[in-house]
């Protein structure tokens, strides 16, 4: 299906601009390089843009920037989140929080999917949570606190309304997909975060290998914003969001491939459990 393709495509993409992210946070403040990012893929909207161009849509660019408020605010948080606790407690948190919110939000608003996709969708929320537990570093104490569990919550609410506001907004987009709702979400999301610049005005800016890894992130994960608003033109939020919050596998891949981390064999199980997803969804 269609519409398991995109998704599926868009969580790839997002994964690989997550862990770009995460490379570009390692050396520099979590609000900058959000900023930096952002405003770097600007130029390449307007190529999607101008490629795809569709009559202007209010109501649908309205939630689109909402949307983009969210995705921002989740992507502060969840930098923050890190900061905090290790990644094995904050990542399975954040991920599954904002997979399945989007599913409770679609099968509420009457979405009915038949069985055995949503045997798929049950098998995405756990492949998310299981890749997502990665092993601590060596020497690494993992303390979980209520602050830290609540910041990673937090930032899954942010993800999953992220999820949410874009399929409204393409389901109010005068019947075509539209790039005006991502215009919108990138657009809300660069004010937001400028306004929170101004007000904090924090050190560590992107610089060197940071910034180059930032200037890799935005674009991919603005890419992966119009893949998704895409596939929920084509499928049901209860069915794309899931699958589209399999990002942390192409996380784990690259991670394995590029940083040589050690991978659990939860995490491998997880992997198969993504696979079966797919296989599921798309049937």
């Amino acid at each position: 299906m269609l519409f398991a393709a995109l998704a599926g495509l868009s969580g790839l993409v997002w994964g690989v601009g997550d862990f770009a992210g995460g490379k570009a946070a390692q050396g520099a403040a979590a609000l900058p390089v959000a900023w930096l990012s952002k405003l770097v893929s600007l130029p390449l909207l307007g190529i999607y843009l101008a490629a795809t161009y569709q009559p202007f849509a209010a109501t649908a660019v309205g939630w689109g920037g909402l949307a983009g408020c969210f995705g921002v605010l989740g992507m502060i948080l969840f930098y923050r989140a890190l900061a905090q606790g290790a990644m094995t407690v904050v990542a399975p948190v954040t991920a599954v929080t904002s997979a399945a919110i989007p599913v409770v939000v679609g099968l509420i608003s009457g979405e009915r999917p038949p069985p055995l996709r949503l045997a798929g969708v049950v098998c995405a929320l756990a492949a998310i949570a299981l890749v997502s537990l990665a092993p601590p570093r060596p020497g690494e104490r993992v303390i979980v606190t209520g602050r830290l569990v609540g910041t990673a919550v937090l930032s899954g609410v942010g993800f999953a309304l992220f999820f949410v506001f874009v399929a409204q907004a393409g389901d109010l987009a005068n019947g075509e997909p539209g790039l005006w709702p991502i215009a919108a979400s990138q657009l809300g999301a660069l004010l937001l975060s400028s306004l929170l610049l101004v007000s904090t005005r924090p050190t560590g800016w992107p610089r060197g290998v940071s910034l180059r890894w930032t200037f890799l992130a935005g674009p991919l994960d603005m890419t992966a914003n119009v893949l998704y608003l895409l596939a929920t033109r084509q499928g049901e939020l209860s069915l794309v969001a899931p699958l589209a919050a399999l990002y942390p596998v192409t996380t784990v891949v690259l991670a394995m491939i590029i940083d040589r981390e050690r991978v659990r064999s939860l995490q491998i199980a997880g992997l198969v459990l993504a696979l079966a997803a797919l296989l599921l969804v798309a049937t």
